[in-house]
């Protein structure tokens, strides 16, 4: 028995690694459920921190399994010659080796019993994201320069519960090509639903399958009949509680038919009609600022 040698299992000692391996996983996992450039971070971090952690374990056990130091010694040849006497090359303990193993398997047996469980749970978030671009009707269906309210589905297979409203005008042509304002009635402030500041006329409504238009006989802008919030007519604001600008469509021209595609908030408009500097931004909840000290109180938007 060796005094040297001491008898109690080798404990690692203090080390922050695995806090900074459990601040990337969770890092990682709320990642997952608001971006993936945050996931990706994540698992940098995560990433980093075990390797880390993984080496000082791997050093400190290192260090105490060593052999002691012997002083050299020579050993008598046959010959009567001395030869040299080298200590063993070193080598990591079987209790290292157990550890490391039990580790690296229960790894890998736990993310192959995770891995499927947050597929099920977190991707079908990720999966089809977004409605099918609505078609709202030919172009002959809105003259020019008066706003229509057209209602529409974005998905028919959900019913009226994916049933919205906006606000069409038709600017005429734009470097040869139809230009459209077509400004959502969801108010910037709660959601409510926005009025048009003028009277409707209902005799010429159309209804085209899902979808109905009815045009404006004049607009002098709109307004928000819950809190007050008032807006002109390219949709910024001009009063009230509302943070910023109503929201608009994008959308496209499909042998000679409107198809609304995904929805985008507004900072400002400068200028009217086809001539507006848009200031655009990703489409933003209610209530949030886009830019501005203010927007910083919301950083982080789900996916869409």
């Amino acid at each position: 028995m060796n005094p040297s040698q001491d008898d109690h299992p080798h404990v690692p000692g203090p080390s922050l690694w695995p806090v900074g391996f459990a601040v990337g996983v969770v890092v990682l996992l709320v990642g997952i459920i608001v971006s993936w450039w945050v996931a990706a971070l994540g698992a940098v971090l995560a990433l980093v921190f075990a390797f880390l952690w993984v080496r000082d374990i791997t050093r400190e056990s290192h260090l105490t399994d060593a052999p002691a130091v012997a002083p050299e010694t020579a050993a008598v040849s046959g010959d009567g010659g001395l030869e040299p006497s080298y200590a063993p090359e070193d080598r990591y303990s079987r209790s290292t080796f157990l550890e490391l193993s039990t580790l690296g398997v229960g790894a890998v047996i736990g993310g192959i019993v995770t891995a499927p469980a947050l597929g099920f749970m977190i991707a079908p978030a990720f999966l089809k994201q977004g409605e099918p671009d609505a078609d709202i009707g030919p172009i002959t269906d809105y003259p020019e320069g008066k706003f229509m309210v057209t209602s529409f589905t974005l998905d028919p297979k959900q019913g009226d519960v994916s049933r919205r409203t906006a606000y069409v005008r038709n600017n005429g042509q734009l470097n040869g090509k139809p230009s459209f304002t077509i400004i959502s009635n969801h108010c910037a402030h709660l959601g409510c639903p926005v009025q048009p500041n003028g009277p409707l006329d209902p005799k010429a409504t159309k209804h085209l399958g899902d979808v109905t238009i009815v045009p404006t006989v004049s607009i002098a802008g709109f307004g928000c009949p819950c809190h007050g919030g008032q807006y002109d007519t390219e949709g910024n604001r001009t009063a009230g509680p509302p943070v910023r600008s109503l929201d608009r469509y994008s959308y496209s021209i499909k042998h000679g038919r409107i198809f609304l595609g995904k929805p985008f908030s507004v900072g400002q408009v400068i200028g009217t009609g086809a001539q507006a500097k848009i200031e655009k931004w990703p489409q933003r909840y209610p209530g949030e600022p886009v830019k501005g000290i203010e927007s910083w109180l919301y950083p982080i938007q789900p996916p869409r």
